[in-house]
């Protein structure tokens, strides 16, 4: 597992009973899903539903789906309903095993984010840098079914070079800068409660190499950047388990490559200069884009295949970055973002992204864009895992809702509708090490799914038209769902009660708002 899968496992068998029992404690949206009543079977069956297999594309029509408290009892098109359960009937229904953002960064507080991914289909969450130990709170308390929400699986902080590119003003990073503190780092994050390490872009290749044989020791995995100094090839072997965005890979797969990596080297940046680091790799990028080699892309993406590293491409992510001056918060969602959270984002997009650039760049990274959708279709291509996620964190991203942006444009990049669903659905279990409890509909497994309007695999846009979400066995209805949505609207717009969390993505904003 790519986390900690004995104290993941700890927590949700620590919970089970609590949610079974029914004991959710008050909250926005608390009294919206309710176990089954005194005195009922407590057995709650789906009927007439279209049953998608993700992993081979098969429907199947008519079908049973009949629960009991958190599991899937049975699917078939002729179960038996027990006596007292409760029946849905949902003819011309589609429904898909939960789905998870692999890459996304939490902004405001557990009315906000929480919410918003169940309400659109998401049962499983990656918190890629706890940038707030309140994070790791919300993730027990999910587990424990004092709170509604995802399974979180919750990265540690970054853990970055020095100099690093964040400023502390703006986000909380454990800077390390030889083998010592490394080790300390990972020893550190492992005590405050992190699920895995999260490796970061500055880090020289002994602090590296020590955050990678420390982690092993213990018991945690690593994720995150592939480092500037260190090749998209020896983090594979190494052992690390994911590479996010495109940077690093992009800049493997150059005929020029030598060169490229002498020049990525020569990067040169002071505390917080994520600006200029930005603008110092963006005539890197150019140059490995307008080089790309199909026998080096072979031998990089072979060796991410055979060592089983997955890939999140966070297209999202890099739509707004190659393209800010085209980004704008979308009228549909904007009602579910705080005025402070907007605030940070445009204080991201002025200050981290466009600031200093000339036309030629934004030109370029225009370009770029173009690049890296095509980069995307050969990682699918070469059968390199790849993972959805969104970055969300990212200017002007919205909890929940940029996931089904992310799979729209996987699929316009070159992914097939199943692929795309596949990369948030079965290869987020098998990443963690869930497979026998998440990533398809069927018995025994974790009653984690959502009913669809549409049939997904005919247009990647109908993962939109969210029906009913299943959580763990909890039924968000319609008009629950409906009602979540207008909570987390009514909860931005109070006053904050709290300081609110920061927003720091990989390449995020570093501020929020409530």
């Amino acid at each position: 597992m790519n986390s900690s899968r004995r104290q993941f496992l700890a927590r949700t068998a620590a919970g089970a009973a609590v949610v079974a029992g029914g004991t959710i404690a008050a909250s926005p949206a608390s009294a919206l899903v309710r176990p089954p009543a005194a005195g009922t079977t407590g057995f709650t069956a789906l009927t007439d539903v279209t049953v998608i297999d993700v992993a081979t594309s098969r429907r199947d029509r008519h079908q049973t789906v009949l629960i009991s408290r958190d599991r899937i009892i049975g699917v078939g098109r002729h179960l038996p309903i027990p006596r007292g359960a409760i029946v849905l009937n949902l003819p011309g229904k589609f429904v898909i095993p939960g789905l998870a953002d692999m890459h996304l960064h939490t902004i405001g507080d557990e009315h906000v984010t929480p919410p918003l991914c169940l309400a659109n289909g998401l049962t499983t969450v990656r918190e890629m840098a706890a940038a707030d130990p309140v994070v790791y709170d919300w993730r027990d308390r999910i587990d424990a079914g004092t709170l509604l929400g995802p399974r979180m699986i919750v990265g540690s902080q970054i853990i970055d070079g020095d100099p690093t590119l964040w400023d502390p003003n703006l986000l909380q990073v454990l800077v390390v800068n030889d083998e010592a503190s490394a080790r300390a780092a990972v020893r550190q994050v492992k005590k405050e409660g992190a699920d895995f390490v999260k490796v970061y872009s500055r880090l020289s290749p002994t602090a590296y190499r020590a955050i990678l044989d420390e982690a092993r020791r213990q018991g945690l995995t690593v994720h995150g950047h592939g480092p500037d100094q260190v090749s998209v090839k020896q983090v594979s072997n190494a052992g690390q388990r994911s590479i996010e965005h495109i940077h690093a890979l992009a800049l493997a797969v150059s005929s020029r490559e030598s060169e490229v990596r002498r020049m990525l080297q020569a990067i040169s940046v002071r505390t917080g200069d994520y600006n200029g680091w930005f603008r110092q790799l963006h005539p890197i990028e150019w140059i490995a884009a307008n080089s790309f080699s199909r026998s080096r892309a072979a031998a990089v993406f072979g060796t991410l295949r055979r060592n089983r590293t997955r890939v999140t491409p966070t297209l999202t992510m890099h739509n707004v970055l190659d393209m800010p001056d085209y980004t704008a918060p979308d009228p549909a969602t904007q009602k579910y973002l705080s005025a402070d959270t907007i605030g940070g984002y445009e204080y991201g997009i002025e200050n981290l992204y466009k600031a200093n650039r000339n036309a030629e760049e934004i030109s370029r990274q225009r370009q770029m864009w173009e690049y890296r959708q095509r980069f995307v279709r050969e990682l699918f291509a070469h059968g390199v895992p790849v993972l959805a996620g969104t970055d969300t964190g990212t200017p002007y991203m919205v909890p929940g809702f940029a996931l089904h942006d992310e799979l729209e444009l996987l699929v316009k990049a070159g992914a097939t509708t199943q692929q795309a669903l596949y990369s948030a659905t079965v290869e987020p279990a098998r990443f963690l090490g869930m497979s026998a409890d998440l990533g398809s509909v069927e018995s025994r497994k974790i009653a984690d799914f959502v009913v669809l309007d549409g049939d997904p695999l005919q247009d990647i846009r109908n993962t939109r038209r969210i029906h009913t979400v299943v959580t763990r066995g909890r039924i968000i209805s319609p008009a629950a769902r409906a009602r979540m949505l207008a909570d987390v609207e009514a909860a931005v717009k109070a006053p904050p009660a709290a300081a609110a969390l920061a927003a720091g993505g990989c390449c995020g904003t570093g501020r929020s708002g409530h």
